[in-house]
């Protein structure tokens, strides 16, 4: 089986090429420019001299079918595109062109190769915006709030469009914020970790942060991916929302993450005002995610390399994520997918099955693939 991966050098790029190794694929990922670009990920997980690089702009509809028609992978994952909600804002049209049109290159290039391809599009909660609350499933209107929520929504229908149109396997997933220790810096629950860590070595400096009352669901990546990897072995493509269903505020996060380290939070954090309040996924028909990395903290070794704080006590949830997360979105709000008035077709959709059906377990707790999904 060989993969190919669009936007390798993310933390999800990197444990999804790591996943698929271990299942063994034969694994192609693309970077822009595969020569001079750095894979710092792929060296930590120690699997960079497994990947076979190739350089492909998602932009370019040239490059992208060269690469295809070279590798002509089984499955094509495309996780490229800008990443930063707070930089969609300032260079929206450059978001917009490296989602919504990367996006419609790759499935334009598998359609003309006409060949089974699986795809799978890396869709997002960003898009449901401002959620008030109440259950929300695949079919809940979109509102998103940020140009990149904007571009994730228009990329999403664009994937439910080539899937009805043309007859493309392609599923969208639609991730709440997950973590890991390969979380860059620019996040707030890394700057969190790195904070605590400094300060407990002897910095006198204090932590500032925004608003700690708003809420999030937080998931671990390793086992996020293993959802991607999971829709498309599936008997007919669709899209799922991939979520813990556990709300959790920024300041428990806080919280946490100091007290792994044996400090008072209160006295090392500068604290604002404001309050604000996003919701989880919640599930109602689930596959229990399977993994022993989905199980957020257990390992000692773990806490010592993703926190950099030293070594901690076992721990699950909140606490264990701090600990072994050296890393966290913090201002990603939570989401629903459809959107209104977006210019696409709307796709037919299976009847979503009732909060009763019986659920089919996998193999660990945490994280669940949903294709109804509730969020306050």
């Amino acid at each position: 089986m060989r993969a190919l991966i669009c936007g390798i050098s993310g933390q999800d790029g990197a444990y999804l090429a790591k996943l698929l190794l271990e299942h063994g694929y034969e694994v192609i990922g693309t970077s822009r420019d595969a020569q001079v670009a750095r894979f710092d990920n792929l060296s930590r997980l120690g699997i960079l001299n497994r990947i076979i690089l190739e350089s492909m702009s998602p932009v370019d509809f040239r490059s992208v079918f060269q690469v295809l028609r070279k590798w002509m992978p089984q499955e094509v994952y495309n996780l490229s595109g800008q990443s930063s909600v707070g930089l969609s804002f300032e260079q929206p049209v450059e978001t917009f062109n490296s989602i919504v049109n990367g996006t419609v290159n790759l499935l334009e290039a598998i359609r003309f190769l006409g060949e089974p391809i699986r795809f799978y599009n890396a869709a997002s909660s960003e898009s449901f915006g401002d959620v008030s609350g109440g259950l929300a499933d695949e079919s809940t209107p979109f509102r998103p709030r940020s140009p990149y929520g904007t571009a994730k929504a228009a990329a999403h229908w664009v994937v439910a469009n080539y899937r009805e149109g043309y007859g493309l396997f392609a599923c969208n997933g639609i991730l709440f914020n997950h973590e890991s220790p390969l979380r860059p810096s620019r996040f707030v629950t890394r700057k969190i970790v790195n904070a605590a860590a400094r300060i407990a070595k002897g910095s006198k400096g204090k932590l500032s942060l925004g608003n700690l009352q708003v809420r999030r669901d937080w998931g671990w990546a390793p086992e996020y991916v293993d959802a991607m990897r999971r829709m498309l072995q599936q008997d007919t493509p669709d899209d799922y929302i991939v979520a813990t269903g556990r709300l959790s505020s920024l300041e428990e996060f806080v919280a946490a993450a100091f007290g792994a380290v044996a400090l008072d939070w209160r006295e090392h954090v500068q604290r604002p005002g404001a309050h604000a309040s996003d919701g989880p996924g919640g599930i109602r028909r689930r596959w229990q995610a399977r993994g022993r990395a989905a199980r957020v903290a257990r390992d000692d070794h773990h806490a010592r390399d993703c926190g950099r704080i030293g070594p901690g006590r076992n721990g699950r949830g909140l606490e264990g994520l701090a600990r072994i997360c050296a890393a966290s979105p913090a201002s990603s709000p939570t989401a629903n997918p459809r959107q209104q008035g977006s210019g696409f077709s709307e796709p037919k959709r299976r009847q979503t099955r009732p909060a009763n059906r019986s659920e089919t377990r996998m193999d660990g707790p945490s994280t669940s693939i949903s294709r109804a999904t509730r969020m306050p």
